[in-house]
């Protein structure tokens, strides 16, 4: 890894060495947390968890051919090098943000309450026409997973798109002071982790904290059709670029069609000109992300060719509106996260449907002291959209069944306890034919759900 000699990395943590000098000109050839990653000529980093501290494995990992190991501890008696630290944590941070200012290449940060990573996919897409990207990958979008991603990066990549995830006030200056972005987006500010943030006004504030760590003559890239985002007039003396459907904003779309599960076709007005493209994904929100995409791609020297291409060219990925065709059900696998709006959002696109039209929905947490009313709102939502059944499974899930069942007309509403009671009378719920949206919060786990209706056989 390009210069990271344990010279330069425990300056970059302020850390002690300790060992052989004649070591501190080698240079590391990965970092890990995990034990059973490490490989010859690694660094490893001990985080202490809720349940196992990672110092215990230093001589493990060292065995097996570690370089060098940090430690919030002296360590005793021992015949390999270590850097003495104050916190792991913070050291994994400080080094990677070294070693991103090493590589010296454009960063384009992403957050929000809704979209992030399905926006990430899109920006990727289009700068992948011109440049070797890396992107965040998974969930490694927080103060661990941020650094771990950085350190995939190598002296062949020529942009990295990275997703920031926050959940608490103060989170993003930890995040942003990392990455320090060139160009920033943010999709929206939502009803996402309300429990902490306390209104949407705090999330936006709290957003919007990446805006004190910005490299110098950063483009910034914001919703401006939301009614928060909207209200930045100015950062770092530069007015935003804004992105959405109102023709007041500088990038805008307009000519929408919905091909329901088949994408959306739609025009483009940029900067740059005005191109008609085709988003093969589905969902009306997916537009909103190609602007983001395009006004990326504009801001890193792209042509409207290049956006057209990487718009064209974008896929789905697993519990993001991914499309699995059993041969007689098609299941619409977006369980990977749920809030207010990414679930209206998801039961939109199911009613876009053919045929008969199932919603599996699941508790959405973190939502503060409203969370009755927002899941009795969505529960509503799904019976005015003209979903066929509603499955409403969790003990939050009770009031999304209340307002389903209060604006039904259509529609047939049922409640399971627990995802295990469901799964015991899914065959009595589904026919041959049907689409099928799977979606809710990630702790409620709802990939088994999926799992089970991949391997269902109806005739």
């Amino acid at each position: 890894m390009k210069q990271m000699s344990l010279q330069n990395i425990a300056a970059a943590c302020h850390g002690t060495f300790h060992g052989d000098a004649a070591l501190l000109s080698k240079e590391i050839t990965g970092v890990a947390i995990d034990s059973r990653k490490i490989e010859p000529g690694f660094l490893f980093v001990p985080i202490k968890g809720a349940h196992v501290d990672g110092h215990t494995f230093i001589p493990q990992v060292m065995g097996k051919g570690a370089l060098v190991t940090l430690s919030e501890q002296t360590l005793k008696n021992v015949s390999y090098p270590y850097i003495l630290v104050t916190s792991c944590e913070q050291a994994l941070k400080d080094i990677a943000a070294f070693y991103l200012d090493v590589l010296n290449i454009p960063v384009v940060g992403i957050t929000g309450s809704v979209g992030k990573t399905s926006t990430k996919e899109t920006i990727t897409s289009i700068l992948s026409q011109k440049y070797h990207v890396l992107k965040t990958e998974g969930n490694h979008n927080n103060e661990i997973g941020l650094p771990l991603t950085i350190f995939n990066l190598t002296e062949d990549h020529e942009v990295a798109v990275l997703e920031m995830g926050i959940d608490h006030p103060g989170d993003m200056h930890h995040l942003a002071a990392i990455d320090r972005p060139n160009i920033m987006v943010i999709t929206n500010i939502g009803l996402a982790h309300l429990e902490n943030f306390g209104t949407r006004e705090g999330t936006l504030k709290a957003k919007t904290e990446c805006f004190d760590h910005l490299k110098p003559n950063a483009t910034v890239i914001l919703n401006g059709d939301d009614d928060k985002l909207c209200t930045v007039s100015s950062v770092q003396g530069k007015s935003p670029v804004f992105f959405g459907l109102s023709d007041s904003n500088s990038a805008y779309a307009n000519e929408i069609e919905d091909k329901g599960l088949l994408g959306t076709d739609c025009t483009l007005h940029l900067s740059i000109g005005t191109v008609r493209v085709h988003i093969p994904v589905p969902g009306i929100h997916m537009v909103y992300n190609a602007l983001a995409g395009a006004c990326v791609g504009i801001a890193m020297g792209l042509s409207l060719d290049e956006i057209k291409a990487g718009l064209s060219s974008l896929k789905t990925i697993a519990g993001r509106l991914n499309l699995i065709d059993t041969g007689s059900l098609l299941i619409i696998d977006d369980c990977y996260n749920a809030n207010p709006v990414s679930m209206m959002a998801s039961i939109d696109t199911l009613a876009t449907a053919v045929g008969r039209k199932i919603a599996v929905l699941g508790d959405m947490f973190e939502l503060g002291t409203n969370e009755n009313e927002l899941h009795y709102n969505t529960g509503a939502h799904a019976s005015q959209k003209g979903i066929d059944v509603i499955c409403c499974i969790g003990s939050l899930s009770k009031h999304t069944y209340a307002g389903a069942k209060a604006f039904a007309k259509s529609s047939s509403v049922l409640y399971f306890e627990t995802k295990q009671e469901f799964l015991e009378k899914v065959s009595n719920v589904i026919v041959k034919g049907d689409t099928i949206l799977v979606k809710a919060s990630n702790g409620m786990k709802f990939t088994e759900i999926v799992d089970t209706l991949k391997e269902i056989e109806l005739r």
